[in-house]
């Protein structure tokens, strides 16, 4: 029988390394979600949306205060439930716990532990991109963000984003995750969905044959 494509992907990585971009170009790319005659809805969510404050670049999953730890774990919570019960669909996640574990250790001195978390995942078969780029490349990549950015202020410290992304790597390596370390020092987001693709059709990310599902 035909397999149905329900590719779970986790794109991590510091700011300017496209994981944005590449979300969109992989919830269109056809050897990930099929050939499509038309746009529609399949679900790209990010731990990065400002969900926690009523005021633009506020707080949420990533950048929680102390005092909405205990939330920030409940919304996880309750997006690995929501991944079990539609747990045969595809999910394009931009940004999550390890970005989290990453930001809160900076911040708070003290990341939380999401072994129940990645263990959840792992079950479900999602898989791990971590998005990188060169040191001497973020200064291009700034001036591209910053023809279309609302908040240009955030990219200001360029040396910031490089030594997260060295912390990045170190949580994406230690993750029980299958992880797939992509360079996007290129710029080119087309190819790096290529790439993606190449390494889910390789490595059995893109589904479970139905015989098998039943």
């Amino acid at each position: 029988m035909a397999m149905k494509l329900t590719p779970k992907i986790i794109l991590e990585g510091t700011r300017l390394t496209f994981k944005t971009e590449l979300a969109f170009a992989l919830n269109e790319h056809p050897r990930v979600v099929g050939p499509r005659r038309y746009r529609y809805h399949s679900p790209i969510i990010s731990a990065e949306w400002c969900a926690f404050t009523n005021f633009p670049w506020g707080r949420g999953l990533i950048n929680y205060a102390p005092h909405e730890e205990e939330m920030a774990l409940e919304t996880y919570r309750t997006w690995l439930r929501l991944f079990h019960l539609q747990r045969w669909y595809s999910w394009i996640v931009d940004r999550f716990h390890l970005s989290t574990q990453c930001v809160q250790q900076r911040l708070q001195g003290h990341a939380p532990d999401f072994s129940w978390l990645e263990e959840g995942l792992d079950e479900l078969g999602f898989r791990l991109v971590f998005c990188h780029r060169s040191a001497e490349s973020f200064a291009a990549a700034r001036e591209r963000r910053l023809l279309v950015s609302g908040n240009p202020g955030q990219y200001t410290e360029l040396q910031t984003f490089v030594e997260e992304q060295e912390e990045l790597r170190a949580l994406a390596r230690s993750s029980r995750l299958c992880c797939l370390e992509l360079d996007v020092s290129d710029n080119d987001v087309a190819a790096a969905a290529d790439r993606v693709a190449d390494w889910l059709e390789a490595t059995g990310g893109l589904g479970v044959p139905q015989s098998e599902s039943m």
